[in-house]
């Protein structure tokens, strides 16, 4: 089974006087991570919005996981009457790490202060849940490009225990802090979504975050520096056939312009 990961960026179009916000899906598969023989693949879709018809469209005949964000546009995919079948959620760690550290940033801290500048209130919560998360990233690192059944093992003896702990630690401190408060709904993200987030720990396959789709992307996030914008629909539709190609042939070891 192949799990694809998907993410959006945007990209601007060229509309009458101004440009407007078109959307870029992209759809990675790396099987690499836990030996798999499949080629890594790079699939990238355009639309002029965000609408969650879109991956439902481009996704009609998957079943499988579907390791992605809390987008609402999903929401349909893991359906249990969906047909094919249903997808099942894998939520990333590196998401759901982001608020936390934000409000945990010790480096930037030290950059303020050596620059003169006010420092951001840091929180000692969001500080143990990195600390806590950054383990769980380590282990990872030990164990990719090993089997399927080895990184589960792995997990089971070293990870559970740690990702157990955690969820005790995030219900205490949710009890403690208001619903608007901007940590409550980073643990509130965790919480709701707990089956996705701990699905790597009952399959060895899936892997704790999507960062093989965000690296796909990086051509995009570099290329609007230079293109500025799409100049139709029909330039967005070409544009992701080329970085469709462009990308798979870079994950692949095959220089795209050769």
């Amino acid at each position: 089974m192949k799990i694809p990961r998907p993410t959006r960026p945007t990209v601007p179009v060229l509309a009458k006087g101004k440009t407007d916000t078109g959307r870029c899906w992209v759809y990675v598969r790396d099987d690499r991570p836990f030996g798999g023989a499949g080629p890594p693949a790079a699939m990238f879709y355009y639309s002029r919005d965000r609408q969650g018809e879109h991956p439902q469209a481009h996704l009609a005949g998957y079943s499988g996981i579907l390791q992605a964000d809390a987008y609402d546009g999903y929401n349909r995919l893991y359906l249990a009457d969906r047909k094919p079948g249903p997808v099942t959620e894998a939520a990333c760690w590196v998401h759901a790490r982001r608020p936390f550290f934000a409000m945990a940033d010790l480096d930037e801290n030290a950059r303020r202060k050596a620059a003169g500048k006010k420092e951001i209130p840091l929180s000692p919560i969001a500080i143990e849940v990195v600390r806590r998360i950054d383990v769980l990233f380590e282990i990872e690192r030990s164990i990719n490009g090993k089997t399927a059944e080895e990184r589960l093992g792995v997990r089971h003896r070293l990870s559970r225990p740690l990702v157990d702990d955690l969820r005790l630690y995030l219900q205490e401190q949710a009890a403690k802090l208001s619903r608007g408060h901007d940590l409550g709904k980073a643990i509130s993200y965790m919480l709701k979504r707990w089956a996705a987030f701990t699905l790597f720990l009952e399959d060895g396959r899936v892997c704790i975050s999507n960062n093989a789709a965000e690296r796909g992307l990086r051509g995009i996030s570099l290329g609007r520096k230079s293109w500025l914008f799409c100049g139709s629909d029909r330039g967005g539709e070409r544009a992701a056939a080329m970085y469709s190609l462009i990308v798979t042939a870079k994950m692949n070891g095959v220089d795209p312009q050769a």
